[in-house]
């Protein structure tokens, strides 16, 4: 794991994998390390709080034992009762600022923007990373629309932060992200619909991997 969150975040070509709870969340979270995953991110919207936090321990044990961080999305307070290596906020979450009061000092505190407005605002923050997007429409946003690559080609120019792009990432379009500014990436259906996770992240890691070395 890297020494600090920034170095972590900052690294390019990250995968990001964000997942709800599911019946084979820890064999279908660890195929994905093995594919080429970097970061992994509990998103569950609809469970109670009990069950997100049996869930999340489930997670940073096997985290933990892969050697690749653990994030919470949305709850601060949970994310410090199961110990996650760090909480993902939205716009109407938690501010940045009370996640840093609750949260030890090594966690890594991530902030999602839609516009350039947010991420101005983001770039104010004490956020290690910002996400970008999504930058098409996808079930796991309802009722957002894309913001279009443009949004993606102004992060990458005012961004004060390393950033992933979220929406639609598969092995297909990261050639056309990278190009237009992505370093990092975060991944849902591509791999949750997956009928084998770790092959389709070993080749959403070699798109990845081949579209970044076009910029050498």
């Amino acid at each position: 794991m890297a020494s600090s969150p920034i170095d972590l975040v900052a690294n390019p070509g990250m995968i990001y994998l964000c997942t709800p709870i599911r019946d084979d969340l820890v064999g279908f979270v660890a195929s994905c390390i093995k594919g080429g995953v970097n970061i992994v991110q509990l998103r569950e919207k609809n469970a109670e709080a009990k069950e997100v936090i049996v869930a999340a321990k489930e997670l940073k044990k096997v985290c933990g034992e892969l050697a690749v961080p653990f994030i919470l999305n949305d709850r601060v307070d949970l994310a410090l009762e199961v110990e996650a290596d760090g909480c993902h906020l939205g716009q109407d979450d938690a501010p940045i600022s009370l996640a840093r009061k609750i949260l030890p000092k090594s966690s890594i505190v991530g902030l999602s923007t839609h516009s350039p407005v947010e991420l101005e605002l983001g770039n104010q923050t004490d956020a290690d990373y910002l996400s970008v997007g999504p930058i098409v429409a996808t079930p796991t946003k309802p009722g957002r629309p894309g913001t279009t690559i443009e949004y993606l080609e102004y992060a990458r120019k005012y961004s004060t932060k390393p950033f992933f792009v979220t929406g639609g990432v598969s092995p297909e379009s990261v050639e056309n992200l990278v190009m237009a500014g992505a370093r990092g990436f975060v991944v849902v259906r591509y791999l949750t619909e997956s009928s084998n996770p770790e092959s389709s992240a070993r080749g959403l890691r070699r798109a990845i991997d081949e579209a970044m070395a076009k910029l050498a």
